[in-house]
């Protein structure tokens, strides 16, 4: 599982600022997913806005990676690349990832949105952000990464659909991806899952889908998508860790 690195109060603060600009961010660009509009266009969107709120995009950090945004479709889970082709229609499932670079530390969020979405995709995407904030408040000092993924995992299979499992939240900070991994399942026993300390701060990711957990890569080498091709969804945000609770910074 990996252990924590501890940010001190002021590494919290920096990162409160920079999750502000990412949390406006992610708000607008859900917004903008219409019919019509590509996935391109999203990507452009969502960097110039980091750029004139002052921050720098996560994503262009990472090796090989040339987007401010990961944007995946109803099969795609993650990584999705936004390209012009990538042109959103009635009954899709989108999903949009993104960080912020600002002052030295990354932050971390995902949203799911669908456009004229089914009832079962409705229930589907309330399930989702329902488990994040169930997993949110199991972010306490003495509390340990199984609560988390065990309120993840609760959530998401009373409601019909499974987590995947192949996929992990992550400590976040002055790299956009530090220890430990957050399962969205849970794994091994309690006693041995690492107790959450003060000062840490990681993103809490669901993911999940409609059929079965198993995942596989596209040939663009970066998009996971369900291997049966069924709907997925995904929620993050970055959460901090102090001795008053988690404090949401995205």
């Amino acid at each position: 599982m990996g252990s924590f690195e501890i940010k001190t109060p002021e590494d919290i603060k920096k990162m409160q600022e920079g999750g502000k600009i990412l949390r406006a961010v992610k708000n607008a660009v859900a917004k903008k997913v219409k019919t019509g509009v590509s996935a391109k266009d999203l990507d452009e969107f969502a960097e110039q806005m980091i750029l004139d709120l002052g921050g720098k995009s996560s994503f262009k950090t990472v090796p090989n990676y040339r987007w401010t945004t990961c944007v995946n479709v109803n099969a795609g889970i993650v990584h999705g690349i936004p390209t012009k082709d990538l042109v959103f229609k009635k009954g899709d499932v989108v999903s949009i990832d993104l960080g912020v670079l600002y002052q030295g530390f990354h932050t971390d969020t995902s949203i799911t949105v669908a456009i004229d979405p089914s009832a079962q995709v409705s229930k589907m995407l309330k399930v989702g952000q329902n488990a994040l904030d169930l997993a949110i408040v199991e972010a306490k000092p003495g509390k340990r990464i199984y609560d988390i993924s065990e309120a993840i995992e609760k959530k998401v299979k009373a409601g019909g659909f499974n987590p995947v499992r192949a996929l992990v939240g992550h400590g976040v900070g002055r790299e956009l991806h530090e220890e430990p991994q957050i399962p969205c399942f849970v794994s091994g026993t309690r006693n041995e899952s690492p107790k959450i300390p003060v000062g840490a701060v990681i993103a809490i990711e669901v993911m999940y889908t409609q059929g079965k957990p198993d995942l596989v890569l596209e040939d663009d080498g970066w998009t996971i998508s369900t291997q049966d091709g069924k709907i997925s969804a995904l929620f993050e945000e970055t959460v901090a860790v102090t001795s008053h609770g988690p404090i949401v910074l995205t």
